[in-house]
């Protein structure tokens, strides 16, 4: 239920899109990340994350909208995920936190795996973030929209599964201690 929650308003934008064009599917990502946030705060679970969302959708889905310009909304992605990686760097520089072992909290492992997490994490995100920008500016919309829609969600989930292979040789049980170099 949860997945299908959090990327409720890419799906309806897909289907709006294919439907009626990018100001429509701008329209209905805005009203539909409105539902989600209001559906999150009636379960009680409202990460930064779906707030951070929210507030980009709000801003350059406004901008497409106000100004008829779909230049707004392709940025979208491509500021998301580049703040995800910033505020995972500055989490690490800045404060020597590992903010992916926040979110993780029931996975023991080491703190040099933690950190290379965070900084594949971090790069992956850069990735994605340029990924992002070069197939929303030097192709279509129409396939900049597949691209953003089913290229984002299974990078995603193809990076987030060999993470997870990764991290199984290497996790521990709560009591253990990490072993020394």
């Amino acid at each position: 239920m949860q997945l299908i929650a959090d990327y409720f308003p890419l799906i309806l934008f897909f289907v709006a899109y294919k439907w009626q064009g990018i100001y429509a599917a701008t329209a209905v990502a805005i009203v539909a990340s409105v539902a989600q946030i209001a559906y999150f705060a009636w379960r009680r679970k409202i990460s930064a994350v779906h707030w951070l969302s929210f507030a980009i959708i709000v801003v350059f889905g406004g901008a497409t909208l106000a100004l008829q310009d779909e230049t707004f909304i392709k940025w979208k992605p491509t500021v998301l995920y580049a703040l995800f990686g910033t505020v995972l760097a500055v989490g690490k520089v800045a404060f020597g936190r590992d903010l992916i072992a926040g979110l993780l909290r029931d996975v023991t492992l080491p703190p040099p795996v933690w950190s290379t997490v965070t900084w594949s994490w971090v790069a992956f995100f850069a990735a994605m973030a340029v990924a992002n920008w070069y197939v929303a500016f030097h192709f279509p919309t129409d396939t900049w929209v597949n691209f953003k829609v089913w290229g984002g969600i299974g990078l995603v989930l193809v990076f987030a599964v060999g993470q997870g292979l990764w991290l199984a040789r290497h996790m521990q049980d709560p009591g253990e201690e990490a072993p020394r170099p």
